[in-house]
């Protein structure tokens, strides 16, 4: 169910747009969601398909195409780590790895707490800092040597405090 809050901030997506072309709002409102709810889920699609009035399968296929949306929950501080060509020429699986290794998950997994889900991403866009990871989808992080990595997941813990 969609709060009033969460609709006031769809209605500025969709204001976006032509009247008859409410669904171009779909990625800003799948967005206002997963910062919401921290994820996408099977329910908060149809309640998107719903507000946007197209169908659900389209909605899916959106959230289903792009890795930026969460399918499940995630921990409090998601760490995308970039893993393609440039990054992996400047280590970035190493980078993984040692996240993974630090935090004690597997890629993809999310730690005992809750605190941390890790997970290699596709190109960021910021080839030339590499390697380089998004924090929460939002604040972007650059030469992420194992040092930087260490203070990075130190700061969000006491931040999390």
């Amino acid at each position: 169910m969609l709060s009033e809050q969460t609709k006031a901030r769809f209605d500025r997506e969709v204001a976006k747009y032509p009247a008859d072309q409410k669904q171009s709002a779909v990625m800003a409102c799948l967005s206002i969601i997963q910062h919401e709810r921290g994820w996408i889920s099977p329910d908060s699609e149809q309640d998107v398909a719903d507000y946007l009035g197209m169908p659900p399968i389209a909605v899916h296929e959106v959230v289903s195409f792009y890795n930026m949306y969460n399918q499940q929950p995630v921990g409090k501080y998601k760490l995308n780590v970039c893993t393609n060509l440039p990054c992996q020429l400047r280590q970035g699986q190493q980078a993984l790895q040692h996240l993974c290794e630090k935090l004690g998950v597997e890629n993809g997994g999310t730690t005992a707490d809750g605190l941390f889900t890790v997970q290699q991403c596709e190109c960021l866009g910021a080839c030339a800092d590499a390697p380089v990871m998004l924090v929460n989808d939002r604040q972007m992080v650059s030469y992420m040597s194992n040092d930087r990595l260490d203070a990075l997941v130190d700061a969000l813990k006491a931040q999390a405090k």
